[in-house]
């Protein structure tokens, strides 16, 4: 038995709205598909303006544009975290300030982001790792003290949740100033390779549209708002083509199907493997759980090379993430900050288990019953 790390799901529609799209002659960027997905972000997540992107990592490209990120500003962000959360602000000639992760959880560490802000600091950028929500209060009220900007890097956070301590649920990219999702193939849902930017902030939402528009009111004018368009800010090919926005239609409808099946994948694994002598995935109370992933946490970098291996020799395709940015070949020399035991601990320690939509039964027990087997050893 062969069982990969991962699997694109797809739900059976993908290729019918992909020939009502080629069929509607409109395949470029912000066709009927586009406005079908964006709309529903909006509608099911209250942000004030939703816009797909190309991929998350363009969103955040975004995101440092309307900020109006300049050399010398300072970002403050996670060390663990994927390479693109850092390019996009170090594409506009910030400087990142890395925090640590927390002790229980992969995730910025909260308490000591008010200690990394300088005069020179413009933005935090927490990221929502495996879905499970950052304390968006903490981060929120220090923005606000020091007159920040919030962008919520949410790849992995789609239909994930945060309770602030009032009792409000929100949904995760809607907290923030602004926020990235992931469309990406290892996502909830997918697309191949896509993305979407959230602005929740009035402010950014006429001039996040023409940036989405290589820096023209082009929207505008196709909206009759005015008789012809031009240059008039900068910006980029943000738009995806609306064949991808119709392959993501076909799995947004399929959303609920989607999250049910995760959701108990997940919740398998962490039944049958509480008993493992293993740091497991933790949900604080003011966060929800949207199965993005299901990782635990070796004892040290040993244990998980050799837990890998044996996953491995039974056909098994476990993962370890990220390293740390700070310790990075492109970074490391650019870094004079102290230590960050905690996100160095995971990128030596964390392994992701093998979690899809059509992950089966069978195939999961042989999963648990593999790692079982490797630490009764």
């Amino acid at each position: 038995m062969n069982i990969p790390f991962n699997k694109p799901h797809f739900t059976g529609n993908e290729t019918t709205y992909i020939k009502q799209a080629v069929s509607s002659q409109k395949i470029s960027g912000n066709g009927i598909f586009t406005k079908k997905c964006q709309r529903f972000f909006e509608e099911s997540y209250g942000f004030k303006k939703a816009l797909l992107t190309t991929s998350c990592t363009d969103a955040l490209e975004m995101a440092s544009i309307l900020i109006d990120i300049k050399e010398g500003d300072e970002v403050i962000m996670p060390s663990y975290t994927f390479v693109s959360t850092a390019n996009a602000f170090v594409l506009r000639g910030a400087k990142i300030i890395f925090c640590d992760s927390k002790s229980d959880h992969p995730g910025i560490d909260e308490d000591k982001i008010e200690g990394l802000v300088t005069s020179k600091t413009k933005a935090i950028v927490p990221v929502h790792y495996a879905g499970t929500a950052c304390d968006m209060y903490k981060i929120m009220s220090i923005a606000d003290k020091h007159g920040l900007y919030v962008i919520e890097d949410a790849a992995q956070a789609i239909e994930s949740y945060y309770t602030f301590p009032n009792g409000e649920k929100k949904a995760l990219g809607s907290i923030g100033h602004l926020a990235a999702f992931s469309f990406h193939e290892t996502k909830n849902i997918i697309c191949g390779e896509g993305g979407l930017l959230a602005v929740n902030d009035d402010q950014f939402i006429e001039r996040a549209e023409i940036i989405w528009e290589k820096g023209t009111n082009r929207s505008a004018f196709f909206r009759g708002e005015i008789d012809k368009y031009g240059w008039v800010d900068i910006g980029s090919s943000f738009l995806p083509s609306d064949i991808n926005a119709a392959f993501l239609w076909a799995q947004l409808e399929n959303l609920t199907k989607i999250q049910q099946k995760r959701i108990s994948i997940w919740n398998k694994y962490h039944d049958d493997l509480k008993n493992v002598n293993l740091q497991l995935q933790k949900t604080p109370e003011y966060a929800t759980n949207n199965a993005h992933m299901f990782f635990v946490v070796c004892k040290n970098g040993k244990e998980r090379k050799e837990l890998i291996k044996h996953l491995s020799t039974d056909s098994i395709g476990a993962v370890f993430h990220y390293l740390s940015l700070h310790k990075s070949p492109y970074y490391a020399n650019k870094y004079n900050g102290k230590e960050l035991e905690n996100s160095d601990h995971y990128s030596d320690c964390l392994v992701r288990l093998p979690l899809f939509f059509d992950l089966t039964l069978l195939e999961q027990e042989s999963i648990v019953s593999s790692i079982q087997t490797f630490f009764s050893k």
